[in-house]
């Protein structure tokens, strides 16, 4: 299987999830020069910016470690691209959230970071 295969699965599945937690999906893959966001939520009246990271295994580190600064980064400035895009957006509060899948494709571990990390100056 492709990388991006195992990727758009891994997305389809932290999608399925948030989903059945109440969240409501506004955009999927939004792009910008800056990078891609994986998915965009609205919960509760929060906009909800979701980075989702799949591993098989822990051996190199979870997926949620791998969002590191400079990451957090990429993320945060497409983010702003988005608002900037977004007008109606920009007025609700908003959260950075990580969802980590571990194990195969059929059966994995789902860890869901709320609030994992804040906007970077």
């Amino acid at each position: 299987m492709k990388p991006a295969d195992t990727g758009r699965d891994a997305e389809s599945a932290a999608c399925r999830f948030l989903l059945s937690q109440g969240l409501r999906l506004l955009t999927r893959n939004f792009r910008s020069r800056h990078g891609e966001l994986d998915l965009i939520m609205d919960h509760d009246g929060q906009l909800v910016f979701v980075e989702v990271r799949y591993r098989r295994g822990a051996a190199f580190g979870t997926g949620a470690e791998s969002v590191d600064r400079r990451k957090q980064s990429r993320i945060t400035a497409c983010a702003k691209h988005y608002l900037q895009q977004h007008p109606g957006a920009a007025q609700l509060p908003c959260r950075f959230d990580v969802v980590a899948l571990t194990g195969n494709r059929e059966n994995s571990d789902i860890h869901w970071i709320r609030d994992a990390f804040t906007a970077l100056g």
